[in-house]
């Protein structure tokens, strides 16, 4: 008759566990080749959502104006301000022929000209031009003397409309002055109320970048 096997003896360990902990210790850190990467990622995601977030702050802020245009009548007699940046204005003026810019916009049906006011170098105006067959160039376009649109100083245009110094100058008709001032004709601010939904996106990219940072950097206990 068989004998019943014996219980198998426990077994024990070879060394301390104090000294297993500390083998594991001098282990090399392993290696994570897309940490930085990601960290990198992350960082650039962050950077650029600020960066056109700051761009667009000025669109967002006229967004949230109300009421009616302010009458600022005859705009080569118009008082340039600080109490006049980003607002929707009404205005009388003889656009200027000489000087005067043409361009188009990607994705955009209708082009734009660009011209000084008569009586004032520092005001410059933006006129849609409607799509002709007949007239591709707009050269037979008469343009407006009424305007109502957004008044804003050049260096305030933001991302948006950081188009019109390099406009001027890449057609050797002179330079757009530091001081000069743009007046955006037929933008409301319920036209530009898409860009509070952008600068929301771009603060979430932004918030979502930095807590990944955050965690991927913390020290784990």
């Amino acid at each position: 008759m068989s004998e019943d096997p014996s219980p198998p003896e426990p077994s024990v360990p070879s060394e301390p566990l104090a000294e297993s902990d500390r083998d594991l210790e001098e282990l090399p850190a392993p290696r994570r080749p897309w940490r930085r990467a990601t960290l990198g990622a992350l960082a650039l995601c962050a950077v650029g959502s600020l960066w056109l977030t700051a761009g667009l702050r000025e669109d967002a802020a006229f967004a949230l104006k109300g009421g009616p245009p302010r009458d600022i009548g005859e705009l080569a007699s118009a008082a340039l301000g600080p109490e006049l940046t980003n607002t929707w204005v009404r205005g009388s003026a003889a656009l200027r022929a000489d000087g005067a810019v043409h361009y188009a916009r990607p994705l955009e049906h209708d082009s734009y000209r660009l011209a000084r006011i008569e009586g004032s170098d520092k005001l410059w105006v933006q006129v849609r031009v409607p799509f002709d067959p007949s007239d591709p160039d707009g050269e037979h376009f008469v343009p407006p003397t009424s305007f109502v649109g957004r008044l804003l100083p050049v260096r305030k245009a933001g991302i948006r409309h950081s188009i019109v110094p390099s406009t001027v100058a890449d057609t050797a008709q002179g330079n757009v002055a530091d001081d000069a001032w743009f007046l955006i004709d037929d933008e409301a601010p319920q036209d530009t109320r898409w860009t509070l939904g952008l600068v929301g996106l771009f603060l979430g990219f932004a918030a979502f970048s930095v807590t990944g940072l955050v965690r991927l950097t913390q020290k784990v206990n």
